[in-house]
C-alpha cells in the first residue's frame, strides 16, 4: 500500500464515508418518506381525534358525578355475555367520559362486540374465565388500552353509556400502526430496524462529511449556486435536526424486533432495568368486610397517585390486588405503579419517578416526544422536523441527480485501496452497531456483497 500524505488519507476516509453515506440513503430513503408521510399525520392526532372521537370522549359538565360502580354496571348492560372487564379509565377532567374497557375471551381474540347483553364479569374477577397458569413472578408493565379490546363510553355524571368503539377504529391506533407497520402488524417490525439503523449510519456519516468544512463554510459570503448551494443546505439541514433525529431513530429502535431485543438485554446487563411489579402481592381478606368497590378503591388510589388520569384494573379473585397508574403519559415525572389492598385499600406496593432508572425516566421522556404527546410545543416540533427531514432527502437526491447530469457516476467514487486506510476508531465503530443492530448486519453485507461485484465489473472494464 502506497504511502500517502496526511491530506490525502484524510480525502480517501472522506470518499469511503461518502460512499457510505450513499448506500445508507439508497436503503433508508424509502421508507423515511414512508416515515415522515405517516408521521406528519399521525402529528395532528389529538386534533383529529378531537373531531372524530370528540362526541364520546367528551361530556357536559354537571354538578356531581355518580360512583364509578353504577357507570360500570352501565357499561356491562351493553357488553356481550363472554366478553372480560380489562380496566377502567375514570373521568378526570370535568368534561371527560368514563372509559370501561373489555376484552374478548381467548377463544375469540379476534370477536368484536356487535348486541347489547349482560357483562357477565360477578364480583371484581374483571378477567374471569381464563385457563389456569403458572403464577408469574412480576406483574407485566401495562401501556394503555389494548388494541384488541372494545371501549363503553360512559357520561360521569348520569352513568348513561355514551357510545362504544374498538380500540383498533381509533384514528390514533390507526395512525400508530400505519407509521410503525404499514398495517401490517408485528412481522414487519423488521421494517423498523432496518430504516432506523441506516438512518443512524446516514446521520453520523453525514455529520463527518459536514464537519471538515465547517469553518470554511461559516467564512464563505459569496453566494453559492447549483449543486453547492443544495449541499450547504442539506449538511445544514441534516446537521441542524441531528438531536432531534436522534431522539426520534433512538426510540424507534427500542420498539423494532431485533435491535429492541439488543437494547432491553443491555438495559438489563447495565442495571437500568424498570422497577418490577412483584405478582406474589396479596390482598388479607377480613372476617365481615367487603372487597372495596369501584368508588372506594378509585378514592383510595387518589389518596396515593399522582394527580392524574388513571387506569384502574380490578382484583382477581379474593386476594387479588387493586393496580393502578397512569394514563396519560403527557408528564413522565407522573409515571408510576400502584398497587393496594382489596379490602382496606392499603398501599402494598409503589414506584414513581424518583425509583425510575437513568434509563427508564429517558424512555419515559423519549417515547412520548416521538409521540408528540407533550403538547403543541411537541407537534410543531415534530411537524417541523418532518418537512426537514423530506427537504433533506430531496435535496439529496437532486444533488446525485445533478451529479449524473453533469456526466458523473451514481455512486461517489472511491480510490483504490481506500477502505482499507479506515482507522481502528471507524472499524471498532462499524462493529458495535453491526453487533448492537442484527439488521444492519444483514443488509450490510449484501452491501458488501454489492460492493464485490463493482469492484469485480471495474477491474473487468480497466483489463478490456
Amino acid at each position: 500500500m502506497m504511502t500517502l500524505t496526511a491530506t490525502e488519507a484524510a480525502l480517501h476516509r472522506r470518499r469511503v464515508f461518502w460512499r457510505i453515506h450513499f448506500w445508507s440513503a439508497l436503503i433508508a430513503s424509502p421508507f423515511i418518506l414512508i416515515a415522515c408521510v405517516t408521521g406528519l399525520l399521525y402529528v395532528f392526532t389529538p386534533q383529529i381525534e378531537r373531531a372524530l372521537h370528540g362526541h364520546l370522549d367528551q361530556v357536559v359538565p354537571q354538578e356531581s358525578r355518580r360512583p364509578l360502580d353504577q357507570q360500570l354496571a352501565a357499561a356491562r348492560e351493553v357488553t356481550p355475555s363472554g366478553w372480560m372487564l380489562h380496566s377502567v379509565v375514570p373521568a378526570f377532567d370535568r368534561e371527560d367520559s368514563t372509559r370501561v374497557v373489555f376484552v374478548p375471551p381467548p377463544q375469540a381474540a379476534g370477536q368484536r362486540p356487535t348486541g347489547a347483553g349482560q357483562g357477565g364479569h360477578g364480583g371484581h374477577g374483571g378477567h374471569g374465565g381464563q385457563t389456569a397458569q403458572a403464577e408469574p413472578q412480576f406483574l407485566r408493565p401495562n401501556f394503555g388500552i389494548p388494541t384488541r379490546a372494545w371501549v363503553a363510553y360512559v357520561n360521569p355524571y348520569t352513568a348513561e353509556v355514551i357510545g362504544g368503539l374498538a380500540e383498533s377504529d381509533r384514528f390514533a391506533t390507526w395512525a400508530r400502526k400505519l407509521h410503525s407497520s404499514l398495517l401490517q402488524g408485528d412481522s414487519w417490525r423488521w421494517m423498523i430496524e432496518l430504516a432506523a439503523s441506516w438512518t443512524l449510519v446516514m446521520l453520523m456519516t453525514g455529520v463527518y462529511l459536514w464537519w471538515p468544512q465547517r469553518e470554511q463554510a461559516s467564512r464563505t459570503t459569496t453566494p453559492l449556486k447549483g449543486r453547492l448551494a443544495w449541499r450547504r443546505w442539506h449538511a445544514w439541514m441534516g446537521v441542524g435536526l441531528g438531536l432531534v433525529s436522534i431522539v426520534i431513530v433512538a426510540t424507534g429502535l427500542t420498539w423494532s424486533q431485533y435491535a429492541g431485543g439488543q437494547v432491553k438485554w443491555l438495559r438489563d446487563a447495565t442495571g437500568q432495568a424498570p422497577p418490577r411489579i412483584p405478582a406474589s402481592l396479596k390482598s388479607t381478606p377480613v372476617d365481615g368486610m367487603k372487597p372495596l368497590s369501584w368508588e372506594a378503591a378509585l378514592a383510595a388510589g387518589q389518596r396515593e397517585a399522582p394527580q392524574v388520569s388513571l387506569m384502574m384494573m380490578a382484583p382477581k379473585g379474593a386476594d387479588g390486588v387493586w393496580r393502578l397508574n397512569q394514563m396519560d403519559r403527557g408528564d413522565p415525572t407522573k409515571r408510576f405503579d400502584l398497587l393496594l389492598d382489596a379490602y382496606s385499600g392499603a398501599r402494598l406496593y409503589y414506584s414513581g419517578w424518583d425509583q425510575q432508572t437513568a434509563f427508564g425516566k429517558a424512555t419515559a421522556i423519549g417515547i412520548p416526544f416521538h409521540r408528540g404527546e407533550f403538547g403543541l410545543w411537541n407537534q410543531a416540533v415534530l411537524f417541523v422536523f418532518g418537512i426537514g427531514v423530506l427537504f433533506s432527502l430531496v435535496s439529496g437526491w437532486v444533488m446525485v441527480w445533478m451529479r449524473v447530469r453533469r456526466g458523473g457516476r451514481l455512486l461517489p467514487e472511491v480510490p483504490p485501496g481506500a477502505w482499507r486506510r479506515l482507522g481502528p476508531v471507524s472499524w471498532a465503530g462499524a462493529l458495535m452497531a453491526l453487533v448492537a443492530m442484527p439488521v444492519l448486519a444483514v443488509s450490510a453485507l449484501l452491501v458488501v456483497v454489492a460492493e464485490a461485484w463493482l469492484g469485480l465489473r471495474a477491474r473487468q472494464r480497466a483489463v478490456g
